[in-house]
């Protein structure tokens, strides 16, 4: 009689487990003190007795975000180190906008077949994205799927979890015309366009991971799975300087045109000055190819801003100023507010 076990079916419990081996340390290291279990639970336990002291009214803020298909860029270049750094960029970024501080994260890593080295890779920079940010990696799933997944496959997806004080929660109420558009700028695609860029790129113009073109600079694969920028720290430091912003809005799926009227008021428009931030050749290359019109690029794409800040005219000095020893996060402003129907305009 041929036995057909779980793994002849697909599922190698044995993967798992040494999955779970390899990222235990990594993991574990970005604990804080209010982490009550260890991994391998059947669910984590934090404590929050030191926020309740620290909060008046604590508010619980979480998001749930994914990669998307650049997780097919690093299975190209069979790199996995960058990836979970965007996992960790991406919905830490989300709750930010609404004045939170992220306490702790879970992962879902699923794929068609199990390798626990590249697990490992992944998790090692989600772990040392947690740690730099101060979350706490509590725990995650590890799903092995033959028949869902294509050959080679992998998603990975996060839940974030973070707290703001009620009274500080940031979320456009006090949004009015003459306000000041604020950015910081994206290091390039971050997590959103993949289809579209890997579609023109690989699909149509038949380029390699390799191929070096010279308005880039570097291989076609490196600009791609350059790591998601995470906004937390410049945010928090505006935050607890006492800047008043007003609203703020992470440029992911949906570009600048989608994104930024989520925090508008009913009466209110943005007039965004186009080539008031830096160009980055990515995005020209890519509506060369595709004959895109700009309004297309604007709400595929960030094009270049990756995260927006809106300000009364009166703290916008103030909050250059606190982040003059922060170059690598310079403000840019790039429009105002005008009344209107929570439209996007963009002027030259």
């Amino acid at each position: 009689m041929n036995v057909i076990d779980y793994r002849l079916a697909g599922v190698d419990i044995s993967a798992g487990n040494e999955a779970v081996s390899r990222i235990k340390q990594k993991v574990e290291k970005t604990f804080s003190k209010n982490v009550l279990s260890g991994l391998g639970g059947f669910g984590a336990l934090y404590d929050l007795s030191e926020i309740i002291q620290h909060y008046q009214q604590p508010v619980m803020v979480q998001s749930i975000d994914g990669v998307g298909t650049k997780i097919m860029i690093a299975r190209m270049m069979n790199r996995y180190d960058t990836i979970g750094i965007d996992l960790v960029s991406a919905t830490v970024n989300d709750i930010l906008v609404l004045g939170a501080k992220p306490l702790t994260l879970l992962d879902y890593i699923a794929n068609e077949k199990l390798h626990p080295h590249i697990v490992d890779t992944i998790v090692s920079g989600m772990a040392q994205a947690c740690c730099d940010h101060h979350i706490s990696l509590v725990g995650g799933e590890t799903a092995e799927m033959p028949g869902t997944y294509l050959s080679g496959e992998q998603d990975l997806v996060g839940v974030i979890t973070g707290v703001v004080e009620k009274n500080k929660i940031v979320d456009g109420r006090f949004i009015q015309p003459d306000d000041v558009v604020l950015a910081f700028a994206s290091s390039g695609l971050h997590t959103n366009g993949y289809s579209l860029a890997r579609k023109l790129l690989f699909e149509k113009m038949l380029y390699s991971i390799e191929t070096t073109l010279p308005e880039l600079q570097r291989p076609l694969g490196e600009v791609l799975l350059e790591p998601h920028l995470n906004y937390t720290v410049p945010v928090q430091t505006l935050l607890n300087a006492g800047v008043n912003i007003k609203g703020m809005a992470h440029i992911t799926g949906g570009g600048l045109l989608e994104n930024s009227p989520r925090i508008l008021p009913d009466h209110t428009a943005l007039e965004i000055t186009l080539n008031s931030w830096p160009n980055q050749p990515i995005f020209s290359l890519l509506q060369d190819i595709g004959h895109l019109d700009q309004r297309e690029m604007y709400r595929t794409f960030n094009m270049g801003v990756g995260y927006v800040l809106i300000l009364s005219r009166d703290e916008v000095n103030a909050a250059q100023k606190i982040l003059n020893n922060m170059p690598q996060f310079q403000l840019y402003e790039i429009g105002k507010v005008i009344k209107g129907h929570k439209q996007i305009h963009l002027v030259k």
